[in-house]
């Protein structure tokens, strides 16, 4: 009988099936729906401090006859992020008592006061760990590769100094040397990585000529960007991987973990199919070990991680072998 437990967010769990971050897991009832599917881990909706920032600004709307006040839109702020951060944490506490399986609190900040509020009260409700939603898009033409990579750095070091839960992080790829990032990030005490967090992104309407967001769900075939780095760098880092993107059918799991991930995260085909797509993904997983005689996931994982052998389809970035043929 395959056993399926994995190590991730610096804990054991008993599938490497992640309910990922998503409107979801911020429902206590759709929380004990992915746990009873056999969830490994369920990590919660991200708190953004953007959203607590756009909510601020709404109030500040409705309340246009008061005067500027500096005092007064500091507590204000106060105000908001406390309450903000009282629902979250309540829903660590009522998810905890809920489920019998680990708890992710997520987190998404910009300012670095923030993150520390946030992560300590996150960790004081009772998380069994933390997932820092990092993402700085590198638009700023001004900024260079360094200054950008230092946010994350400087927020890691931020975090880890003042919790002692585990602490992983789920990155972009959007960094001018990914594969040596990546590495050194690993190397500052975290207890994972996630490649790579999906987030809004534009589309263009040409009918009405406007600026719109696209299809906010992944698409069956958006696991490769991930599973092509995943191969790359799971054998060449200091802590566990996990994936998620695109990850649609118990067979793509399968591939992350022959690639190396110790863990993948859905969201998207939750929607589509509901929680019960983790049940089958955990079978489909289950009954390929055992047509293949493996007893447990560390068997085979990594087996199809880059080598030598693997390494021209790793890093091909062409199409030569194929359009170079004659066509009649």
């Amino acid at each position: 009988m395959a056993n399926l437990k994995t190590q991730f967010f610096g804990l054991e769990l008993k599938s490497p099936v992640i309910a990922s971050s998503s409107s979801m897991t911020a429902d206590l009832n759709q929380i004990k729906k992915l746990a009873k599917a056999g969830a490994g881990a369920i990590v919660l909706k991200s708190i953004f401090e953007e959203e607590i920032d756009t909510q601020l600004q709404e109030e500040l709307t409705k309340s246009r006859d008061l005067e500027p006040d500096a005092e007064y839109l500091d507590y204000f702020d106060y105000i908001i992020k406390d309450e903000n951060l009282k629902d979250y944490t309540n829903l660590i506490k009522q998810a905890k008592d809920a489920v019998d399986v680990p708890i992710v609190a997520s987190v998404s900040c910009i300012s670095a006061s923030d993150w520390v509020l946030f992560v300590q009260k996150l960790a004081e409700a009772g998380a069994d760990a933390l997932e820092l939603n990092l993402f700085l898009l590198p638009a700023d033409v001004y900024k260079t590769s360094f200054q950008n990579e230092q946010f994350y750095f400087e927020t890691i070091k931020k975090v880890l100094e003042v919790v002692s839960i585990p602490v992983s992080i789920k990155i972009s790829h959007y960094f001018s040397n990914l594969s040596n990032v990546v590495k050194k990030l690993s190397e500052t005490g975290v207890a994972g990585i996630t490649l790579f967090n999906r987030f809004y992104s534009p589309d263009i309407d040409i009918r009405n000529e406007m600026v719109i967001g696209a299809d906010v769900l992944s698409h069956d075939n958006d696991y490769l960007l991930p599973l092509r780095w995943t191969g790359i760098l799971s054998s060449k880092i200091s802590c566990p991987l996990s994936a998620t993107t695109g990850i649609h059918a118990g067979e793509t799991v399968i591939k992350f973990l022959l690639a190396g991930a110790s863990a993948v995260q859905v969201a998207s085909v939750l929607y589509n199919g509901g929680a019960e797509m983790i049940t089958q993904f955990n079978e489909q997983l289950a009954e390929w070990m055992d047509d293949k005689a493996y007893t447990k996931i560390n068997d085979f994982k990594g087996k199809l991680a880059i080598s030598p052998k693997h390494v021209a389809v790793y890093e091909r970035a062409q199409f030569m072998k194929y359009f170079s043929v004659k066509r009649h």
